[in-house]
């Protein structure tokens, strides 16, 4: 389960419903220019697959899946954990320069408003994983005796 977020070449609107139905995003440069950007303000960052990044605080992660193209016309993160996560999602974004969507919101990614949203979604997943209660595990004998269905 993570917080995800859309980067893109936005128009220059105030709202995601300003954006012309028929808006095409410009390419937003190519792989291995963006990486180099990300490296640059976040040296941690690991692209040993250069379509997939890992970031990694103490408290939290973000993925950056970039894709297979080396023209790339978006990015996505997939944030998960806590505090430590949001400012390197704003430090990446303060990287590339670009314009994101909180796909929680549906709304620009505003570093307050946003952190308000990311919170919001690790109220959320601590509910939901709060009660997830794993099935134990089923030995080949246990269903042979009908200890565990």
């Amino acid at each position: 389960m993570s917080w995800d977020i859309i980067v893109q070449d936005f128009p220059d609107v105030t709202s995601v419903s300003e954006i012309p139905d028929d808006f095409q995003p410009a390419a937003i440069g190519t792989r291995s220019a963006l990486i180099a950007r990300i490296k640059a303000a976040i040296p941690s960052a690991d692209f040993s697959d250069p379509s997939w990044g890992l970031i990694v605080a103490e408290t939290g992660s973000v993925e950056v899946n970039i894709g297979d193209d080396e023209q790339c016309d978006s990015l996505m993160l997939h944030v998960r954990g806590g505090e430590g996560a949001f400012p390197l999602v704003v430090a990446l974004l303060e990287a590339v320069g670009l314009r994101a969507i909180d796909c929680q919101t549906g709304e620009f990614f505003d570093p307050s408003a946003s952190q308000a949203s990311f919170a919001t979604w690790r109220d959320y997943r601590d509910q939901v994983v709060a009660g997830y209660e794993p099935k134990p595990a089923s030995s080949l004998w246990g269903r042979f005796l009908g200890l565990f269905r």
